[in-house]
């Protein structure tokens, strides 16, 4: 007997779910589909590198469909940095970095992942980023985090909420910001869009005494 549809968002309501105020998370290790660009989102390479990112999840979820067990595949996410000074929204966006992910289960190995990608570019071998997603781990740890309804243009609204809680509990940041993308914005009306703004923070050292 097959054993039931996996799916995180379910299983793991902590990870995709944040309340309307800042509040703290300690996530584990966790196994991501993952492809490592920079430029604006509205380039063409980060609308190929979303695509190359689906495609091989489809066929890493096809594989384990039929072998280990069916999955649904998780919502997409990203990583974002400036190699800067200035706040991210302050540098031009063809000078961001981005990591876009999608979460894996753990029985998914980085075999699975090889023989999925090499399968995916032999059927779209057009599209060159398919050859960059690569299967990695990331531990954030403990977070900060909070849900952003609207559209990503207010984004820096829900954001100084997130940064004036870190301050106040004596929060620094300490990894890359992090947003998963719980709605489809070729779907959803922007005013209804839901993002979970995250991240990953650790206890100030220099507080005085």
């Amino acid at each position: 007997m097959p054993l039931p549809k996996l799916d995180l968002a379910k299983s793991d309501k902590t990870y995709y779910t944040a309340g309307n105020t800042p509040e703290l998370v300690q996530f584990d290790p966790f196994p991501y589909l993952s492809f490592e660009g920079q430029g604006a989102p509205e380039s063409s390479l980060f609308e190929n590198a979303t695509e190359a990112l689906y495609t091989v999840a489809y066929g890493v979820k096809g594989y384990c469909k039929a072998e280990i067990q069916d999955f649904t595949v998780p919502k997409l996410e990203g990583q974002w940095w400036v190699n800067s000074d200035r706040y991210g929204l302050e540098v031009p966006k063809e000078e961001w970095h981005w990591k876009l992910l999608i979460r894996m289960p753990a029985f998914v190995t980085p075999e699975i992942v090889d023989s999925a990608r090499d399968k995916a570019f032999s059927k779209k071998n057009h599209l060159e980023p398919i050859q960059q997603v690569v299967l990695e781990t990331i531990h954030e740890g403990l977070c900060v985090q909070i849900m952003h309804i609207g559209p990503y243009s207010t984004e820096p609204d829900t954001l100084a909420k997130m940064y004036a809680y870190m301050k106040q509990h004596h929060y620094v940041q300490d990894g890359h910001h992090h947003e998963v993308y719980l709605s489809d914005p070729r779907k959803a009306a922007s005013s209804s869009m839901k993002t979970i703004l995250r991240a990953p923070v650790r206890q100030e050292h220099s507080l005085e005494q």
